[in-house]
């Protein structure tokens, strides 16, 4: 893993976390316990803040990032973000699914307990009320999450990658 300080920022990192060998990590940026970063992955707080909670999984070819100035990126806890997804100046409350793919613009709020569907571009300024599965390009809300969803696939896909970085810190 990459870790690299930039204008006097040094990443930090809670307990438990998993950082794959090519995963990059750099400056303003705290992550919290049980974090696991996967192959590819960049979070990149060069320019602003980036907070990160405990039992984020941030997939396979991720970036984070924030704009200089104007919008940090704060993610909550019990998120998941699904591969090749642009996480960017905005904020994921907790127990959030941000699927493959997917795009989230500056200055998005999306609501605890929401699901940004693969593949969903999520334009700036979009407030996302938590419970919602928002989908389409640009994303719009298709239904309200009901309790199947929340427990097989919010908490599912989270709970897994606890699991799966175990498997590489053995």
């Amino acid at each position: 893993m990459l870790i690299k300080s930039v204008r006097g920022y040094t990443p930090a990192y809670g307990s438990d976390c998993f950082f794959a060998e090519n995963a990059t990590v750099i400056g303003d940026v705290i992550l919290g316990d049980e974090v696991s970063v996967w192959y590819q992955a960049v979070i990149r707080g060069d320019v602003n803040a980036i907070r990160i909670g405990n039992k984020v999984n941030i997939q396979d070819g991720v970036v984070i990032h924030a704009t200089f100035e104007t919008a940090p990126t704060h993610i909550g806890n019990n998120v998941s973000i699904g591969h090749n997804a642009i996480v960017h100046g905005c904020t994921l409350q907790d127990n959030v699914l941000v699927g493959m793919g997917s795009i989230v613009m500056d200055h998005c709020v999306i609501g605890s307990n929401s699901i940004i569907a693969a593949g969903a571009v999520v334009t700036q300024n979009t407030i996302v009320a938590p419970g919602s599965i928002y989908a389409g390009v640009p994303a719009r809300k298709i239904k309200d999450i009901d309790s199947d969803l929340q427990q097989n696939e919010i908490e599912r896909i989270a709970k897994n990658y606890i699991l799966y970085a175990s498997w590489f810190k053995e």
